[in-house]
């Protein structure tokens, strides 16, 4: 089955599955960059940037969860627990599909999650959804619509020419910089807005052609002979083919030279541009998308770390779970509290001696159970270590305060006795 037929699947159900023939992508993109131009991400920092950010999303874990009205989360068995585990699709895993959703965000500045489901019966007798796949798009123009209720529609055009148009409420929508549209991340009309990186990037690849073109044309010319006599042109090309060929069979690096030639060295002196411009520049980038130089070379201190963690990686994380509970859960799932969480394991990155007190304080307190805390080391679990040990030097702060007024009491009563 083409990949064309394959996605036109996911909406209508009454093609021909049999067929074979070569698969056809929707979105019809090469990623050939010919020139800079107005595309940002033929910068090589803006990709590195965009990169690294993809790749640390594609660490988290998506979880169902459901909390109690005590505050107490469970993770619940269902297909989209499964389909979270593995692969939620039959071309990606877990980690491709997260990777493949913020690249799309990060280049549209939009990204479109097509949920697959049948709708079941319980045994109760109530309608569910169990979901069998999920399925980022990349539509080349997508218009919003509404019906005589006021429904809102959404039409995605794809860059081979085909077009559905599918209920919003049943797609999952994550948007960048949502400002000026009512609906869509980015400028007025839907688009990314990159106008203000732009500048930038035009003044770094003027720099670096500049620098590039400086350092070919120092090395083009290497030094000139001097002919002490007149020649015409005949002798003009022998002697330099004589000089040529002096060039290739030297074996020393010396050239014999007789007195009528002279060969004066040119030393390549190419002007580069100073490291603190090209510093500057790329700054303003890394800036751009919240992503310092040690996070981008893989060499940071866990504060590094925790500070890119706060500015990039949470608002995506806290995005991502909204989104996905949003669609996926009816208003009555939603309040008896299902939801999809993004877990991030938060403490991979950090040293040994940090997992230590963090293991020690919460251990202690039977915040983690004996394999939580394996698997802050990266070890398995064991059979029996889903138990949560405390340290008896802690105590529930109203058996503190009845033990304080206790004890006052039995001061009070002992200054009575004394007064008598």
């Amino acid at each position: 089955m083409a990949f064309k037929d394959f996605v036109k699947n996911l909406f209508t159900s009454n093609e021909d599955k049999k067929r074979m023939e070569y698969a056809k992508f929707l979105d019809g993109y090469s990623p050939i960059f010919s020139q800079f131009g107005q595309n940002v991400y033929a910068s090589d920092v803006v990709q590195m940037c965009i990169d690294v950010i993809a790749t640390e999303c594609s660490k988290l874990q998506p979880k169902h969860i459901r909390t109690d009205r005590d505050g107490m989360q469970v993770n619940v068995n269902s297909s989209i627990s499964r389909l979270f585990k593995f692969a939620p699709n039959e071309l990606m895993a877990t980690r491709d599909f997260i990777e493949k959703i913020i690249w799309l965000l990060y280049m549209n500045y939009n990204a479109f999650i097509y949920p697959v489901y049948e709708l079941k019966t319980n045994r109760r007798g109530n309608a569910y959804r169990d979901y069998t796949g999920f399925y980022p798009l990349n539509p080349s123009q997508v218009d919003f619509m509404q019906d005589t209720s006021g429904r809102l529609f959404v039409k995605l055009w794809f860059a081979n020419g085909d077009k559905f148009t599918l209920a919003y409420s049943n797609m999952i929508h994550l948007r960048k910089k949502f400002s000026v549209n009512d609906i869509m991340g980015g400028g007025m009309n839907g688009q990314p807005d990159n106008q203000a990186l732009l500048k930038v990037l035009q003044i770094n690849d003027t720099v670096l052609q500049g620098l590039e073109k400086a350092i070919k044309t120092s090395l083009t010319v290497r030094g000139i002979i001097k002919i002490n006599t007149m020649l015409d042109d005949e002798k003009q090309q022998a002697e330099r083919k004589r000089f040529e060929e002096a060039i290739k069979s030297s074996q020393s690096g010396i050239l014999p030279m007789d007195l009528k030639g002279e060969y004066i060295d040119l030393k390549p002196d190419p002007k580069l541009i100073d490291k603190d411009t090209l510093e500057f520049l790329q700054s303003k980038v890394l800036n751009y998308y919240g992503v310092s130089v040690p996070i981008l070379s893989g060499d940071f201190t866990d504060e590094q770390y925790q500070a890119f963690y706060e500015k990039t990686l949470e608002p995506l994380i806290i995005s991502l779970g909204q989104a996905f509970s949003k669609c996926l859960f009816s208003t009555r799932e939603l309040d008896v509290g299902n939801e999809i969480v993004f877990y991030p394991q938060k403490l991979l990155f950090t040293n040994t001696k940090n997992k230590i007190a963090v293991a020690d304080i919460l251990g202690n307190r039977g915040a983690l159970t004996n394999n939580e805390l394996l698997s802050l080391f990266g070890y398995p679990p064991y059979e029996g270590g889903d138990i949560r040990n405390m340290s008896l030097n802690y105590i529930d702060t109203n058996y503190a305060s009845e033990y304080q007024m206790k004890r006052a009491g039995m001061r009070k009563t002992t200054e009575v006795i004394d007064d008598d």
